[in-house]
């Protein structure tokens, strides 16, 4: 499956049930793109978790990995999914990641071009905890 807005090969994982809620059509597998960051939902699509493709300081752990993918595909719209990017990021919290240290990362390491930008999320995040 490829991303619709830049053509690349995105990372799909199982959602968890607890996480449905937080993704796209509710889908028990979802996407994310490693360059835009875009999630989608991505039924009947065969999960690869492979999160070291989106950067290397992501989590590659499910247990941390899935709510980060889902969090920081939420980020695009802090005002409208505030609850749910806080839900996600105290579960990558205590699966033992920094998730401010996975965006500081993520947005040092320059591979990724969300449409938002990163260190401003982040320190939006910040303010909100």
């Amino acid at each position: 499956m490829e991303c619709p807005e830049c053509g690349v090969e995105l990372v799909t994982f199982a959602v968890p049930i607890e996480y449905r809620r937080h993704v796209p059509e509710t889908a028990d597998v979802a996407a994310i793109c490693p360059t835009c960051l875009r999630l989608l939902a991505a039924a009947g699509e065969n999960p690869n978790a492979a999160f070291d493709r989106i950067g290397g300081s992501f989590p590659a752990t499910d247990a941390a990995g899935v709510p980060m993918a889902i969090a920081v595909g939420l980020l695009d719209s802090l005002a409208l999914h505030r609850d749910a990017v806080e839900e996600l990021l105290e579960a990558v919290e205590a699966a033992g990641v920094d998730p401010l240290l996975v965006l500081d990362r993520l947005d040092a390491q320059g591979t990724v071009q969300p449409t938002f930008d990163i260190s401003r999320r982040r320190h939006q995040i910040e303010q909100l905890r």
